[in-house]
């Protein structure tokens, strides 16, 4: 069993109908992901979830024609986006958890009483920051597929690339509009880093998934396979 079906479950083949495809309380049996297939997060339900991130600007740095510039292209896009278009801003607070251990460890060894205030003071500092002032912010755009975007077939590939050309439609009127699209080189390992860190938000901050995930969300193992 690969790691995409520890995820997801397995004996996903097509759009069969929904239901719980794991052991009761494990991860898969409460996910309400199906699986991933050419960076498209399919759900429980058959719903086609495209997501993407972009990076901010501040618009209140812009100069007004710069500012009416920005206004006039994302209203343009509205005009022209999905339906169903959610906008999503994920807060952190900057972890500083590593920095501040290794502190601490310095504070055990440190005999010099004048240096051990230093590092106390440092200590101190550094989590009132975190915990009043730093905050690190992901911005996503988010949709998914509906009837009226008619995919060239009814198959997984062909919504995957309808998708994907709204995608790229809303990057270019993004990018009208001053913000970058970040456009990761492997669609399937992003969505399945994306969606852990949104699960697992405590853990991510400190335990990244190891290079070696993302080989077994390849094609070769995935649970779709040359389904589509």
């Amino acid at each position: 069993m690969n790691l995409k079906q520890m995820i997801f479950g397995s004996g996903i083949k097509g759009l069969e109908p929904s239901g719980s495809v794991g052991i009761a309380g494990s991860v898969q049996d409460w996910l309400p992901v199906k699986s991933i297939v050419d960076g498209v997060v399919i759900t429980k339900d058959n719903r086609f979830v495209k997501i993407i991130e972009t990076l901010p600007v501040n618009f209140h740095l812009k100069t007004l024609r710069e500012q009416q510039t920005i206004i006039y292209y994302f209203a343009s896009y509205l005009k022209i986006a999905p339906a169903n278009l959610q906008i999503r801003v994920v807060t952190q607070r900057l972890d500083l958890e590593g920095y501040i251990s290794q502190m601490k460890g310095f504070l055990k060894t440190e005999e010099n009483e004048k240096c051990r205030e230093l590092i106390e003071d440092n200590i101190d500092m550094v989590s009132d920051v975190v915990a009043n002032e730093v905050n690190t912010r992901r911005f996503f755009i988010i949709f998914q597929y509906e009837p009226r975007m008619k995919a060239r077939t009814n198959t997984i590939r062909a919504i995957a690339e309808r998708l994907a050309e709204e995608a790229e439609t809303a990057r270019r009127y993004l990018d009208l509009c001053g913000l970058e699209v970040l456009e990761p080189v492997y669609t399937d390992n992003a969505a399945l880093e994306l969606l852990y860190e949104l699960t697992n938000k405590r853990t991510a901050r400190r335990v990244r998934l190891p290079s070696g995930v993302f080989d077994m969300i390849t094609d070769v193992h995935g649970i779709y396979g040359n389904n589509g």
